[in-house]
């Protein structure tokens, strides 16, 4: 489907009440319920030790009410990994995440992406759009086709089919809320979100406009569970470019 640039603009406008503009969030951040998170009878145990992660990512890693903290449980370790040594190094900063990981070691680091990559917490509903038909449409198109004519590749033949995600590097999409994915593509577009070289996504990232980013969160944030949590198989062979992130 083709949408001028001036009707594009007014679906953008549009979209802004169900999806909002990419940054820091616009209210405090929520805090989930404490007392709902179970507890665990083995002190010593990596469930016991990762509930500190509880407050933000949820007890099973399945993501909180608050859209800015995103489902990590069931993503590959190894995307998971690379994600705690970012924040660990600083390559990727956000403040309270820098903080906590500060002083861990790789090996710890390691253990928690496992533990984390084990769960299988059943996803939350889909998030709820108010943004137009044929906007939401255009994101479905990006992310099963992609767009050719502007060298891009669909989001499904990195992150797999049901958007689960690819072993060992490539992170599920399925689950995310609309206003992160919206945050993380931004970040990605002006290269404040770095990978090891070559840096695919910040290639893919810097050929979508504003309203191709609110396209994709959009159809993301509203797809369903999927009917398998696990990520595929690697196969590099699929893949439309070469990832630094997936050796």
């Amino acid at each position: 489907m083709t949408i001028g640039p001036s009707r594009l603009r007014g679906l953008l406008l549009a979209a802004v009440l169900g999806v909002a503009t990419p940054g820091w969030p616009q209210e405090p951040p929520r805090r989930v319920d404490e007392s709902a998170i179970p507890r665990v009878d083995k002190v010593d145990s990596m469930a016991a030790r990762v509930q500190g992660c509880a407050t933000c990512h949820g007890w099973q890693g399945q993501g909180t009410g608050d859209e800015y903290f995103p489902r990590i449980a069931g993503k590959p370790a190894g995307y998971l990994f690379n994600q705690l040594r970012a924040f660990h190094t600083g390559a990727r900063r956000y403040a309270p995440m820098n903080y906590l990981l500060a002083y861990m070691t790789d090996d710890y680091l390691r253990e928690m992406a496992e533990y984390f990559a084990a769960q299988r917490p059943a996803f939350g509903a889909p998030a709820a759009t108010a943004v137009p038909r044929e906007l939401l449409e255009r994101g479905r198109t990006l992310v099963q086709v992609g767009d050719p004519t502007r060298q891009l590749p669909a989001c499904a033949a990195c992150h797999g089919a049901s958007l689960t995600g690819m072993e060992p590097g490539i992170p599920g999409l399925v689950g995310l809320r609309p206003n992160y994915i919206n945050a993380q593509l931004t970040r990605w577009r002006s290269g404040e979100r770095v990978a090891a070289a070559p840096d695919c996504m910040h290639r893919i990232a810097s050929r979508l406009d504003d309203p191709d980013i609110v396209a994709v969160s959009a159809w993301l944030g509203s797809r369903p569970a999927p009917s398998s949590h696990d990520p595929e198989r690697r196969n590099i062979g699929r893949m439309p470019m070469a990832c630094g992130s997936q050796p």
